[in-house]
């Protein structure tokens, strides 16, 4: 509501003193308001008098001399001044009405026409309008200030996804820049953009969606998980189009994932724990009962047998010891190390098999070198297994390999990189359990292993995977 008791303070640009006088005098009629009135000839003064927004409303006369009240308020609009303007005008004409409307004018008024009713509601209504703008403005910032220093990605785009807006979020979640982003669909962002097909499917069942599960392809090639929510709504034209926010969720899915891994490598512990003892028991009898046999028998046959129980007796025994030590913690004796000397001493010693393949290994160190804390010889043998693997999934001849390291203050990345056969999701699921393999004299302890001793450095491990196309290996230390 108005206050009735607030002063206004009105600037008339008029270039004829008697009309000016005329306009006064309904001003003092109006006791609504307390006016302060300041009369302005010159156009050039006046623009400067506008400038300094320091009135409430401004009457300004249509003829100016030269110029114009409609050249005026294009002037005051092109230097973003704040002062509502209302024209002023000899005579009725419907096609300065509608010039003077698009230019910015709040109000036209007819000078033969004016009297102290229709000067008092033209300043209501354009102080009410004034207010309502303010409000309108107050929210926009309101909520533009939410768009664009949201953490999400929150977007606008067409019902065919071609963005329309899209707000800075997108360069720290996916690298790319707002303005290589609009005009673009969403699907060219997605790692599978079949997903965009029951994305579409729910979203025209219901009109939105909630924590819809899709793959991002960043600018880097890296795959981010994050969580779409959006809805269709109708614009002012009665066109649709569709509004969402995307959440990234990335870290919270490897810090699932690296739950998961511990919590199934620790049951996994118990269960060859519990195992080992149950065999080693009547397995130690067994090889108790073999010795003391082959010691007494004289009998070459019984010899020939009893060897071959001994012998496999002996064969797992040492299955059960390998098995407790790709489970069991790893002892660690921690000290400063160079991430690089630990790198270069891995890929020396499979240098040989790189030759032999006629494969490339290459690599690409941060300048910085990367000092960890590290049990040596462990970590050798964890990343060593990363590196024969690498090594054995890749074909001869265009075989590729990258090394590459990232250093960022206490944190050191690790990327193992090939152009191999890829790994299919259900083997990515078991790729760290103990006696899981995919080759065909492998053993399968190779990998759990390689998780025991990260975990103890703890150390974060990542693999992403595509069939065909190759695997990267991501290790982070000093989460």
């Amino acid at each position: 509501m108005i206050n009735n008791q607030q002063l206004l303070r009105i600037l008339v640009v008029e270039d004829d003193e008697d009309d000016f006088i005329l306009i006064s005098d309904y001003f003092k009629n109006i006791s609504a308001w307390k006016f302060e009135i300041n009369w302005i000839q010159r156009y050039s003064a006046a623009i400067d008098e506008l400038c300094s927004n320091r009135y409430t409303l401004c009457f300004c006369d249509y003829r100016l001399g030269a110029k114009n009240g409609i050249d005026l308020i294009k002037d005051v609009v092109s230097k973003n001044t704040t002062t509502p303007i209302i024209l002023l005008t000899g005579k009725g004409n419907y096609n300065i009405d509608i010039e003077a409307t698009k230019a910015g004018a709040f109000d036209y008024l007819i000078k033969a026409d004016l009297d102290e009713d229709k000067l008092e509601r033209t300043i209501r209504y354009t102080l009410e309008r004034i207010h309502n703008l303010q409000k309108i403005q107050e929210s926009e910032r309101r909520y533009r200030s939410i768009f664009e220093k949201s953490k999400d990605i929150v977007f606008i785009a067409r019902r065919d996804t071609t963005l329309t807006t899209i707000n800075y979020a997108v360069t720290d979640i996916l690298d790319f820049a707002v303005e290589d982003c609009v005009g673009k669909k969403l699907t060219a962002f997605l790692k599978n953009p079949a997903d965009m097909e029951d994305f579409f499917t729910k979203i025209r069942m219901d009109g939105e969606i909630d924590n819809f599960e899709m793959e991002f392809i960043t600018a880097t090639d890296e795959v981010k998980t994050c969580l779409i929510s959006a809805s269709i709504e109708i614009d002012s034209n009665n066109e649709h189009y569709l509004q969402g926010i995307i959440h990234d969720i990335t870290d919270l899915k490897k810090a699932e994932k690296a739950s998961l891994q511990a919590e199934k490598l620790a049951a996994s512990g118990r269960f060859i724990r519990t195992l080992a003892h149950e065999v080693r028991n009547p397995l130690s009898n067994i090889k108790l009962a073999v010795e003391n046999l082959l010691q007494k028998t004289v009998d070459e046959d019984d010899h020939f047998y009893l060897d071959i129980i001994h012998r496999n007796g002996q064969r797992i025994n040492d299955l059960v010891t390998e098995l407790l030590q790709s489970s069991r913690p790893a002892d660690m004796n921690f000290e400063d190390i160079s991430l690089h000397g630990l790198l270069n001493r891995v890929i020396a010693s499979v240098q040989d098999k790189v030759v032999l393949r006629n494969i490339k290994l290459i690599t690409h160190f941060d300048d910085d070198d990367c000092t960890i804390k590290a049990d040596a010889p462990k970590l050798d043998m964890a990343i060593l297994n990363i590196l024969v693997n690498a090594i054995e999934a890749v074909a001869d001849q265009t075989g590729l390999i990258e090394v590459a390291t990232i250093c960022q203050g206490k944190q050191a990345q690790l990327l193992i990189i090939d152009n191999g056969c890829g790994i299919s999701k259900e083997n990515k699921a078991k790729l760290f359990e103990p006696y899981f393999t995919s080759k065909r004299n492998g053993i399968g302890l190779g990998l759990a292993t390689t998780l025991n001793i990260l975990q103890s450095h703890n150390a974060r491990i990542d693999v992403q995977s595509q069939e065909e196309k190759g695997t990267v290996f991501t290790i982070l230390f000093g989460q």
